[in-house]
């Protein structure tokens, strides 16, 4: 990694520039096409109403318009009692029958009862009628022969729809679970059954059912405070925006502020560790050694030993030393630091279209999102519906096997396995396209974990052309090119797609087997066997610091594209060997870059956090009647914060780029020119004070 020669026209973005990695954008723009093309026919073969609509024993939706359930959108189990059995684990189905119905019945009934009655009360047969299969009206058709056929439900139970099922309507009486105040029923096959075997039927409901009053809750509570929130994140944005352009005075105030301050806590901290080591001379006991007393629950039992304290003392005036050491040796270093964060906060001044540039890459993510998750969704959803045996008998050779409606009950399977029935199981299929689901689907999150890094890379190299023009004006702010953001938006899509994909495709394919691993981990939790867990453990921790130091290539890259224009290699290995030149100053600047912004998000999350409290809980008299009244005060409040900090971050991640992007030139500044009348410096005069005035050379300072 030499120093490069001096070039009098070289002014950074603005030069003459040539497609870069052109046969990865070629690719890129081919599996786009592939990708509009997979989305097209998972469109054409998925149907998500499979996914919205529950289906019955016939394969048909509830609810679908313009079909003989269009006004039944409920799914009715006729023997809920079945769902509780293995085969709902295996088949993901409940091996009774299931009916579309327009509301859930509201009483107990069995089928013997109502058929004995049906005479002289009507109503009641006409009301359990409507749970029978379409068109059935034989009450002097035997009890046996309509319970082996399924014709109607042995029983009804009180129930309640949820998902769009019916669920038996538990409640808690005094501790006792309970169904319309009874704790026992009649199965309708001369059985009286108790109300916990409906609750094991459908186990985990009440759960859920709670799940949703909260879930309601909370939505009302957003419909209320919207407004209010809305609010909170304008203002988060006003403090982020003020933060930042306050930076450039108060960037090195802060961090001086901060490290004498740590200083001064650790000085204290040894000045009452000698106190302590001082005031226990003389008392019984306390110079025995921690050796002595040995292994202690009670901490306290240490506190009242002598060489417990000086091991303190010794211990901070080790950190203390190391830190002003650190600040003496390191004080050319920081003050680089500080005056490249005031040269950021500077830039952003006359570029301020930076910092909505996130928007455009929050849009475009969304983008990918929606794309993938709707496409995930129309893949999943894809199939003919599959019909299978449902046996009662668990010994039925026939059971499981597909079969079809239609011939169902011409065959031998009706006299062989009583009771059976051909219904709905799945939907799928034999063909080439069902075979290969899985792979479309691994293929779709594939590209969409490379569109997803595109995006991030094209807004990156965006804001890297744009700041790099804002170092490469030798007079500020006058040489600043007109709409440097807009014209390095259009350079990085012109002449540089095909290398920020092939930065993308890198990080994708990492990503991709993150994922799986996480997956195969997620499979295998169930699974003793130490090794296994132990090499996926190791696989997951390698690949996540892959990922890591893959992200900060990338990133200086995608700035070093954004200067010269060269194609992904040969930018990452010269950002690569020109950050190894310098690298106590990237430590540096980064550490101090990282602390200052990390304190400007809490600071900005904790400040419209701490009003939002007040707000919320009516502590600020003057809008305490505009306070809406909510069912929980944490939901707009933690939405405040957590909605601050992002916005936060939003601005700040500009910024970072900024700063690195400044810093990248700096390096390359000190590289090509010396400060001399034939080689001037480009950096601002702050920059080249803490230089010095004296001819510098490449690897000094």
């Amino acid at each position: 990694g030499e120093p490069r020669k001096f070039d009098p026209k070289f002014r950074g973005p603005i030069h003459s520039r040539h497609c870069t990695d052109v046969i990865c954008c070629v690719i890129f723009i081919v599996v786009i096409l592939g990708y509009i093309a997979l989305g097209v026919v998972a469109w054409v073969h998925g149907d998500p109403r499979k996914v919205i609509y529950p289906t019955d024993s016939y394969g048909q939706f509830c609810g679908q318009k313009e079909t003989l359930n269009e006004n039944k959108t409920i799914l009715f189990y006729f023997n809920i009692l079945k769902c509780a059995s293995p085969v709902v684990l295996i088949n993901l189905q409940c091996p009774t029958t299931q009916l579309c119905v327009s509301k859930c019945p509201d009483r107990f009934a069995t089928y013997i009862d109502v058929q004995a009655s049906y005479r002289y009360r009507p109503d009641q047969w006409n009301y359990f009628r409507q749970f029978c299969k379409p068109g059935f009206n034989s009450p002097r058709k035997s009890v046996a022969q309509v319970l082996r056929d399924e014709d109607c439900p042995s029983m009804i139970i009180p129930s309640r729809p949820f998902l769009k099922r019916c669920f038996p309507d538990f409640s808690t009486k005094n501790g006792v679970l309970t169904v319309a105040n009874q704790t026992t029923f009649k199965d309708g096959r001369g059985k009286t059954r108790n109300v916990t075997d409906l609750r094991e039927a459908a186990n985990g409901i009440n759960n859920v059912l709670d799940a949703r009053s909260v879930g309601m809750k909370i939505f009302e509570d957003y419909a209320i405070s919207w407004y209010w929130i809305l609010i909170g994140l304008f203002i988060a944005m006003m403090l982020s925006l003020l933060f930042l352009v306050l930076l450039r005075f108060t960037a090195g105030v802060l961090f001086w502020i901060f490290i004498f301050g740590v200083i001064g806590i650790i000085g204290y901290g040894i000045w009452h560790c000698y106190w302590e080591y001082d005031h226990l001379k003389g008392i019984p006991g306390s110079d025995l050694t921690v050796y002595d007393i040995g292994f202690q629950t009670d901490f306290k039992v240490y506190l009242q030993l002598r060489q417990t304290w000086l091991a303190f003392m010794i211990i901070l005036c080790g950190v203390e030393v190391i830190i002003i050491l650190m600040l003496i040796f390191l004080r050319n270093r920081i003050r680089i630091a500080i005056a490249l964060l005031k040269e950021g906060s500077r830039a952003i001044g006359y570029i301020m279209s930076t910092l909505f540039y996130p928007i455009v890459t929050f849009i475009l993510i969304a983008i990918c999102i929606s794309y993938w998750a709707v496409t995930a969704v129309f893949l999943a959803t894809s199939g003919e519906p599959v019909y299978k045996v449902m046996a009662n008998q668990t010994l039925c050779k026939y059971a499981n096997l597909t079969c079809d409606p239609e011939t169902f009950n011409t065959t031998n399977v009706t006299k062989l396995c009583p009771g059976s029935q051909c219904t709905f199981a799945f939907y799928g299929g034999e063909s080439l396209y069902h075979k290969y689901i899985f792979i479309f689907q691994l293929a779709n999150a594939f590209v969409f974990l490379w569109l997803v890094n595109f995006a991030i890379a094209l807004g990156q190299c965006t804001l890297a052309g744009a700041f790099a023009s804002y170092y490469w004006a030798y007079r500020k702010p006058a040489d600043i090119p007109l709409w440097p953001l807009f014209s390095s938006f259009g350079r990085a899509i012109r002449y540089h797609t095909g290398s920020l994909a092939f930065g993308a495709l890198i990080l994708a394919i990492v990503q991709l087997i993150r994922v799986i691993l996480e997956y195969l981990d997620h499979k295998l939790k169930g699974t003793q066997n130490s090794f296994t867990r132990f090499l996926l453990c190791c696989l997951k921790c390698c690949f996540w610091c892959l990922e890591k130091f893959l992200k900060f290539i990338n990133r200086n890259a995608y700035i070093m594209i954004a200067i010269y224009g060269k194609n992904f290699c040969t930018s990452a290995r010269e950002a690569f060997f020109l950050l190894m030149r310098n690298v106590v100053r990237v430590a540096v600047l980064d550490k101090v870059t990282d602390f200052l912004l990390f304190l400007g998000k809490i600071l900005v999350a904790g400040g419209v956090g701490v009003l939002a409290f007040f707000f919320f809980t009516r502590r600020i008299p003057v809008f305490a009647q505009e306070v809406p009244t909510l069912n929980y005060y944490w939901v707009p409040l933690l939405t405040v914060i957590i909605g601050s900090y992002l916005v936060a971050h939003g601005f700040f991640s500009v910024y970072a780029m900024c700063v690195d992007t400044l810093f990248l030139c700096f390096c390359e500044d000190l590289e090509r020119n010396d400060g001399s009348t034939a080689k001037p410096y480009f950096m601002s005069a702050s920059l080249h004070r803490i230089l010095g005035k004296k001819k510098l050379s490449p690897k000094k300072a």
